[in-house]
């Protein structure tokens, strides 16, 4: 009965004892009679000697269950060196069984690593290694199907300049790696263990406005067309957007404290009124915006002009990347857009005078990083509830382990 509910393939349970604040031990023995050399591969069934070691399993209810193994070693007929038998169900110098491994890293995925090693089954250190040896397993694997790729970057520590860099499938919405840093160096040396056959066969990769990215692109994958991400040039116009609301604002201010006229003091006061909280119904879609947010908009352009026209020209743009669904419409539009905007989007519009081959690369398919800012999104709720990751390995595996 012990052995059909440990459930181990080719093994049986010899005995059982239960210590008291220790908890089941469970002695078992392989049924198989012999083992396959790994240096020959001939079968044998010559025993040399035994190696006992408890090893610890699921817990069986509120129980701790141990397992003591005897990983057997054989020497072999045919090149007369011994070796030890490989058990299924435990990795060599590990203390734990596979299914026990595989269930705390579920629950460390769920949790934190303090939680889950305050269970008492499991230490700290050994669900570090469990992370450890994850990590190596999906280190090995390398992309399938990769048509379309992203790249984009997090903050691992807001506010001190450490960023990752994010590498998706835009397709499957998987991430595909998380790296310690964003230089060129250290992406590309992910990209190229990738192989060339990878490499050759991404049809177009999504990247934020840094030449950095693009150079890359250009040269390991010579089949890609890199694509600006909208949504990327959007937040420069916005930026600059919200620079000028808060040019004026001061201004306003300084005309303020300069007046010795009521009538003025109280004209600029107005003013001062409809710039104040004015961020996000000016920034954020015009078509999301709630009905007090519409009032304060409405209230923001009849005092300045200037951001009125501002407004208007982003909305516009937005309007041109969510309508436009041919390439040649999308240049004309872009090109109109862009004589219009010069004068009052000075930076962005020579940043996508730069990069206009990219943007507008857009509208071949549509192709933008949304999936990245939404891995990104997840990204930073795991880095939110990593407490106990003593290293930024646990931390990418944790990350990588979430889209297996």
């Amino acid at each position: 009965m012990l052995t059909e509910i440990l459930d181990l393939k080719d093994v049986e349970v010899i005995s059982q004892r239960i210590h008291n604040g220790i908890g089941i031990i469970l002695q078992t023995q392989s049924i198989k009679s012999h083992s396959v050399c790994p240096h020959c591969g001939t079968k044998s069934e010559k025993l040399h000697q035994n190696h006992r070691h408890i090893v610890k399993d699921l817990p069986l209810g509120e129980k701790p269950v141990f397992l003591e193994i005897n990983r057997r070693q054989f020497k072999c007929s045919k090149c007369r060196k011994p070796f030890s038998e490989d058990l299924d169900f435990v990795s060599k110098k590990r203390t734990y069984t596979k299914r026990l491994a595989q269930k705390t890293i579920q629950e460390v995925l769920e949790n934190d690593i303090h939680s889950v090693a305050s269970k008492g089954i499991v230490t700290t250190e050994e669900i570090e290694r469990m992370l450890k040896d994850a990590s190596q397993e999906y280190g090995n694997s390398k992309p399938s199907g990769l048509k379309r790729l992203g790249i984009d970057e997090i903050a691992l520590v807001k506010g001190k300049g450490h960023y990752c860099a994010v590498l998706i499938d835009l397709d499957t919405s998987k991430l595909l790696a998380i790296l310690n840093g964003r230089t060129q160096e250290i992406i590309k040396e992910v990209m190229t263990g990738w192989g060339f056959e990878v490499l050759n066969q991404i049809e177009e990769v999504s990247i934020d406005l840094w030449q950095g990215y693009k150079k890359l692109v250009t040269e390991l994958m010579p089949n890609a067309q890199v694509v600006a991400d909208r949504f990327h040039v959007m937040m420069q116009i916005n930026k600059e957007l919200d620079i000028q609301r808060k040019r004026e604002k001061r201004n306003v201010e300084e005309l303020i404290k300069k007046t010795n006229l009521a009538d003025k003091k109280a004209e600029y006061e107005m003013i001062l009124a409809g710039l104040k909280n004015s961020k996000y119904p000016l920034l954020k879609n015009q078509d999301k915006l709630n009905e007090e947010q519409v009032q304060k908009l409405i209230q923001v352009k009849s005092v300045s002009p200037t951001l009125k026209l501002m407004h208007e020209l982003k909305e516009k743009i937005r309007k041109i990347f969510n309508f436009t669904e041919d390439w040649y419409t999308g240049v004309f539009k872009l090109g109109m857009w862009l004589s219009r905007a010069k004068k009052y989007f000075p930076q962005s519009n020579n940043t996508m005078i730069r990069w206009f081959d990219e943007i507008i690369a857009y509208f071949d398919h549509g192709t933008t990083s949304g999936a990245v800012e939404g891995i990104n999104n997840k990204l930073k709720l795991i880095k939110r509830s990593a407490y106990g990751f003593r290293n930024f390995e646990n931390f990418r595996v944790r990350c990588l382990l979430n889209w297996t």
